[in-house]
């Protein structure tokens, strides 16, 4: 994995939780840890991760993902071992 995203990583882990993540990130980080995203209707998504399943919305009009889709996937990243 690059620094980058170590450092994404990171950032999804700090407490209290971090506004202003860009959610492309989070999609980069999925692939970075060998996962995928699946693109579904409108804008939904589904990171598969580890064998596991982590289902998100987009957010728009904005490009940051929102603080609780944060903190969802930081429980998901947890269940399957993954932290920083």
């Amino acid at each position: 994995m690059k620094t980058k995203h170590l450092k994404i990583l990171a950032e999804i882990f700090e407490t209290p939780t971090r506004a202003g993540i860009a959610f492309s990130d989070l999609e980069r980080l999925a692939a970075a840890l060998g996962g995928e995203v699946i693109e579904r209707e409108g804008s939904r998504v589904i990171l598969s991760i580890a064998g596991g399943l982590w289902h998100a919305h987009r957010p728009h009009p904005g490009k940051s993902a929102k603080k609780y889709q944060v903190e969802s996937l930081r429980n998901f990243l947890k269940g399957r071992g993954i932290t920083p």
